[in-house]
Parts: C-alpha cells; sequence; structure tokens
C-alpha cells in the first residue's frame, strides 16, 4: 500500500499545486515537491546560476513538446534561484507581449517581467518596492553608524551622495543616468516620506510613462529616456547591474511560450523578433551583460521550422543548431539549446507516486486507498495507448491520473477497475505497417514495463 508522504508541504502551497495540475497548469509555487527526473539539465542550469553569481551571463534555450515539462523546469530553476540569493522575473510570450513590435508590445514584455520581479522575500512577484526599501533601510543604518542622525540637516545629502557612488558605474550604459537619478529621488522621497514622488519613480521604473513630458511632470525633472519598445531590454540589464550592488546574487529572466513569435504570420515583424532575440544572446555571451541569465521555452516548432521558426533566421541558426556529433545520438548539455527528452517509464511512475502521496495529504480521509499494484497498472494502460512510448508527456500522464483520483473521491460508487477497463492497450507494433516476414518475427504482445521504482 502507498501511504502517505514524510515531507508536509504548506496547505496553501498544496491547494494550489494540486489546483494547478488539475487544470494542467505549470504551478508558481510547490514545483520541487514533484520534481523528478531532468537531473542533468537541473545540474547544467545550476552551473549556470554560478556563472551569474560570479558576474557572467548566460542564455538558454529549453526546447520541448507541450506538455513535456519545458515551463515546470523553469519554475523549478527560479525556486532554486530564489533560494540561492538572485532576484528573477518571467513573463510568458503572447500575441500582445513580444520582444520587440508595434503598439508596445516589447513594452508590454517589459511591464510583465517587472510585476513578475521576485526576490526569496516576495516569491509571488511584485517585489520591487520591497527591494528598493530594504536596501534603503541598509543606506540609512549605514549612514547612522557612521554617526549622522535621520534628523540632521546633512542626512538627506549624505543618502544622495552614498546612491551616486553605488550607481555611478551604470551611467554610461543606455538609459543609466536617468535610471539612477530616478533611483536616487526614490530614496530621497522615502527619507522625506513624499509617497507621490515615490510612487512617480516607481511608475518609471516599472515602465509607465509613455512620454518624456508626462514623465518630467510627474517626476518633477526631466528625462533623456523613458522606458519604450526599442530601449526596454537595457533597463533589464540595468536592473541586473543594481541587483548585485543592493546585494542580491544577479537578475534571471524567464521568457516562455515563445511559440508565439513563430506564429506571428508578417514575416518582417518576425524577423525583428528575433533580431531582438539574437542581440540578447550575443550580449549575454559576449559579456556585454553582466550578472544576468535569459531562459527562454519554446516547442520544436519555433526552433526548427526552416521557414518561420529560429533556423529561418540564418544568424540565429548558425549559433543554435547541433553539432555534427549531437547527431550522433550524445547530449551536449553546454550547448545553448536543451532539448528534453521524454522521461523514462520509472520516472513517470515514481511521478505518480509523488502526486498520489500529495494528494493523500490534501484530502486526508477523503482520498481514495490505491494499492502499489492499482498504480502500476495504471501506468500500465498509460503506456499501453498508442504512440505512448514517444508521445506520452507528464501533462497528460499527471491530468489523467488526477482525474481518476477526484472522480473516485467524488463518487463512491465508481471503482478503479471499472475506470481503467475501457482503456485499450495497443502495442506500438500497431503503429507502423510491417512485412509478412517482420510480423512473423514480432511478439505477440507488448513486453510489460516492470517499474523498479522503491515506495
Amino acid at each position: 500500500m502507498v501511504t502517505s508522504t514524510d515531507v508536509k508541504v504548506p496547505k496553501r502551497i498544496l491547494n494550489n499545486l494540486i489546483a494547478s495540475l488539475c487544470a494542467g497548469v505549470v504551478p508558481r509555487s510547490g514545483a520541487p515537491y514533484i520534481a523528478i527526473g531532468r537531473n542533468d539539465e537541473i545540474a547544467a542550469l545550476l552551473e549556470n546560476l554560478q556563472t551569474v553569481a560570479e558576474g557572467g551571463a548566460f542564455c538558454r534555450f529549453l526546447i520541448g513538446r507541450y506538455g513535456s515539462g519545458k515551463s515546470f523546469l523553469i519554475q523549478l530553476i527560479r525556486s532554486h534561484a530564489l533560494e540561492r540569493g538572485f532576484l528573477t522575473a518571467d513573463a510568458d510570450l503572447s500575441p500582445e507581449r513580444r520582444l520587440t513590435g508595434g503598439s508596445g508590445a516589447g513594452l508590454a514584455t517589459y511591464r510583465e517581467l517587472i510585476a513578475h520581479l521576485a526576490s526569496a522575500a516576495s516569491p509571488e512577484g511584485g517585489a520591487l518596492p520591497l527591494i528598493l526599501s530594504r536596501y534603503f533601510v541598509s543606506l540609512k543604518n549605514e549612514i547612522i553608524s557612521e554617526g549622522a542622525l535621520p534628523s540632521d540637516v546633512d542626512f538627506s545629502r549624505l543618502l544622495q551622495k552614498k546612491v551616486y557612488k553605488m550607481l555611478s558605474e551604470l551611467e554610461g550604459d543606455v538609459g543609466g543616468f536617468d535610471f539612477a537619478r530616478v533611483l536616487c529621488e526614490y530614496y530621497t522621497a522615502s527619507l522625506e516620506e513624499n509617497e507621490e514622488r515615490k510612487s512617480a519613480c516607481l511608475r518609471f521604473l516599472r515602465g509607465e510613462f509613455l512620454t518624456k513630458t508626462e514623465a518630467k511632470n510627474a517626476l518633477g525633472f526631466s528625462v533623456s529616456y523613458i522606458i519604450g519598445d526599442d530601449n526596454w531590454y537595457d533597463f533589464i540589464k540595468l536592473f541586473a547591474a543594481l541587483s548585485v550592488k543592493i546585494g542580491y546574487k544577479g537578475l534571471l529572466l524567464f521568457i516562455d511560450e515563445c511559440v508565439n513569435l513563430y506564429k506571428i504570420p508578417n514575416r518582417i515583424s518576425r524577423e525583428a523578433n528575433y533580431e531582438k532575440l539574437l542581440s540578447i544572446f550575443n550580449d549575454t555571451l559576449q559579456g556585454k551583460a553582466k550578472s544576468m541569465g535569459v531562459i527562454i521555452g519554446g516547442v520544436p516548432q519555433f526552433l526548427e521550422d526552416t521557414r518561420r521558426g529560429l533556423f529561418s533566421y540564418e544568424a540565429l541558426r548558425s549559433r543554435l543548431c547541433d553539432s555534427r556529433y549531437t547527431e550522433l545520438g550524445y547530449r551536449n548539455l553546454a550547448s545553448p539549446v536543451i532539448r528534453l527528452r521524454r522521461l523514462s517509464d520509472n520516472e513517470l511512475f515514481a511521478l505518480v507516486v509523488r502526486l498520489y502521496k500529495l494528494y493523500q495529504q490534501k484530502e486526508g480521509e477523503r482520498s481514495p486507498v490505491l494499492s502499489t499494484e492499482q498504480i502500476e497498472h495504471f501506468m500500465s494502460c498509460a503506456l499501453g495507448k498508442i504512440g505512448a512510448e514517444e508521445m506520452i508527456t507528464p501533462r497528460e500522464i499527471i491530468r489523467d491520473f488526477l482525474t481518476l483520483l477526484n472522480i473516485l473521491r467524488d463518487n463512491p460508487e465508481a471503482s478503479f477497475e471499472k475506470l481503467l477497463k475501457g482503456m485499450r492497450v495497443v502495442p506500438p507494433e500497431a503503429l507502423a505497417p510491417q512485412s509478412t516476414s517482420e510480423k512473423a518475427e514480432a511478439p505477440a504482445k507488448k513486453t510489460v514495463t516492470i517499474f523498479d521504482i522503491e515506495i
């Protein structure tokens, strides 16, 4: 009999985790509790985090079919990064959010990234005010330790001096002077408890001003730049540099659902987005960006389609295509592209067992009771479907299993055997036509998978 897990998950996280998985959605928190497999990929990406912590940068592409686990892996690495003292920002692209484009599509992506800016103290996002406020407190304490008091006339001047000294290295970058001035104004307004000016500074940093005149009226001084479609990535690099100066190890960007770039119908607009992606790739790997990592998620068509995908843009194709040695069947986890393999049968079985334990923890006495043999039966049926050896995905397995548990919980008259009775198991040999000699030599039945996971 499968027993309840020893690891106790906080109730709020557990409820959100199960609800998200039932809907086929990647949970924003709680991913480490159901992490199975992908050890090599995780190790490679964690090594990249160390590169960022040492002042470097990287850009990675996670490529996998829908439901293969790329979005889950992104959330898992995001959780690891927050635990290790990084700032993270993530966004899903959509028809309204691109890397560049008319009608503010690039700016919309920037705003989404800043809205989801997260730290260990604010893992769900919206961390910008908290990050700046915590540093403001540390600056005040530093000045007080040097003998000054907040009531002193020179306290504001000393605060400004420290902020400008800290940000002086940023002033040579695009938008760096305005970025530093707005931050200095934010800290001065914090000292004076002027909430209106603080709000105006945050609006600038979030990219909410559409014109320089609007920014001037709100801030009280002129700026040379406002954040827009053309320069939002430059301000992301400034945030990465700032993150280190205020005590974090760096900034990680997670950009998912990049298939929406592949779907852009206009060739010129699509190539403009690929050119922006190329500039990000070059910046991170040529040393122009520091203390920053970028992880991009997409499906194989987004990468490989030579008509509309990244491979249609020669500069990207030459950088991202597989080498001749990879074609021999060997994996290269140091490559910019990480292709997600199908989880093994045993890894999928371990995932289902983990889910069942978490489901038991959530539902308690309401949870259906399943034996190890019954879970093995479910997996044999799931893996016996046509094409499962190549096409089965963790999302499909998870949704089917949780649906099964929910039906058993809500329908006392239902039985496990009846629910699985209609699942037809078809030998994989039936997928392709065979010659007469092949049929004679082919086994009559599929070999049953023996699960060797210890429960």
